[in-house]
């Protein structure tokens, strides 16, 4: 039983390995590529739309609402970012209803990825909206003290996302696979069931967490232009 998608390996050469990790994510690259050329292609704004297009738009209504619910501030920005994180991670595991198929997201190195990504945008997301200095700025705040308890809390929550994700896909995978030797019928397909819903709620928490950090890097620059602007209409 193959718990991770590392433990597969297609093609070796020395040090390199060709893993079922490396094959399936380029895989579901490939696939969300190819969908969304097809569905964005013939978009239209007028008479009837595709029923592609009609999901596509529920889609992204959707996860617009939920950044600008969570973060307070105007999704656009965010939601190409966050709105690839949280359909790759979907797509990944909602496919594991396919036989053969492991999720990469069963992988460390693909959670790791995925986290190194959140840690890499959260600064890039917090100097375009705040500045250098004043995204610096918050590592030293209320006191300079702050300053090596910030900086590990960056690197922590980013393990933390990385090990929660990875977690769970793996100790589903297992479940399924210690159901499938016991009882090979019924019980495999029931938490195979429950594995795609729980697949969406990963996705879902996983971007959640990535909108909530990177907003947070920008929040306090958004907030004073909002009292600005506020006080302007005022006077």
């Amino acid at each position: 039983m193959r718990i991770s998608p590392d433990e597969w390996v297609f093609w070796t050469f020395g040090s390199y390995e060709l893993s079922a990790t490396i094959i399936f994510t380029w895989l579901i690259m490939f696939l969300l590529a190819v969908m969304s050329f097809a569905i964005t292609r013939r978009l239209s704004d007028e008479g009837e739309i595709s029923p592609m297009q009609n999901f596509l738009e529920v889609l992204v209504t959707g996860l617009s609402d939920q950044i600008r619910d969570v973060s307070r501030q105007d999704p656009s920005r965010y939601l190409p970012f966050v709105g690839t994180l949280f359909i790759f991670i979907a797509v990944s595991n909602l496919l594991s209803i396919i036989p053969g198929y492991v999720a990469p997201t069963g992988s460390l190195s693909t959670t790791t990825a995925l986290a190194l990504s959140v840690f890499i945008a959260v600064p890039i997301f917090g100097i375009a909206s705040r500045g250098l200095f004043g995204y610096l700025k918050q590592y030293v705040q209320p006191t300079p003290f702050m300053l090596p308890f910030t900086v590990i809390s960056e690197f922590s929550r980013t393990v933390a996302l990385a090990i929660r994700l990875y977690g769970n896909a793996m100790s589903g995978a297992m479940i399924v696979g210690i159901l499938i030797s016991i009882t090979p019928f019924f019980f495999p397909v029931v938490m195979q069931l429950l594995g795609l819903l729980t697949g969406l709620i990963q996705a879902y928490i996983f971007a959640v967490l990535a909108i909530v950090y990177i907003a947070s890097a920008a929040q306090e620059e958004n907030s004073k232009k909002r009292n600005d602007e506020h006080s302007e209409k005022e006077i």
